[in-house]
């Protein structure tokens, strides 16, 4: 039986990260799920993916934190704790390092799409309507293309 490459037993714990930023991780459970110790682990993920695995841990929680606060408008305190970090200051501080803006201005420098869109406003007006009809005309159910009047008859006989 051939034996798996190290590197194959660092993308497991690289998939481990990407998939659960948000839950408290530690070195000693990346290197587990690589079936690494800490110590081998963390040299061979720095020379493999060029940066700790700490670092890139931070990196995937604050880069999910930034998609959060360009498409939320949740507080900045929430974001911190969703994405998994315990400590505003510390979120505030790794965010402007990463960034060079804190998280704040971050977002105003951001704003939603929706405040970009331009649609033009008979859209606005159309999808805007309230879906009760009050008029009787638009309780009777359409007639088809090309039929007559309701009380006239379609054999020609005038009754």
């Amino acid at each position: 039986m051939a034996t798996v490459p190290p590197a194959r037993h660092l993308v497991r714990a690289r998939d481990l990260v990407d998939a659960h930023y948000f839950e408290p991780i530690s070195v000693a459970d990346m290197a587990r799920a690589a079936r690494l110790s800490p110590a081998h682990f963390s040299r061979a993920f720095h020379d493999n993916f060029g940066e700790s695995p700490h670092r890139y841990l931070l990196t995937r929680r604050l880069e999910r934190a930034a998609a959060l606060l360009r498409n939320t408008d949740r507080k900045v305190a929430d974001i911190c704790f969703m994405v998994g970090l315990g400590s505003v200051g510390s979120f505030t501080t790794s965010f402007r390092r990463m960034f060079g803006v804190t998280p704040t201005a971050f977002r105003a420098a951001h704003p939603p799409a929706t405040d970009l869109a331009l649609v033009p406003t008979c859209v606005v007006r159309a999808y805007a309507r309230p879906e009760n009809r009050t008029f009787r005309e638009d309780s009777r159910p359409p007639r088809p293309y090309g039929a007559r009047g309701a009380n006239r008859s379609t054999t020609g006989d005038r009754g």
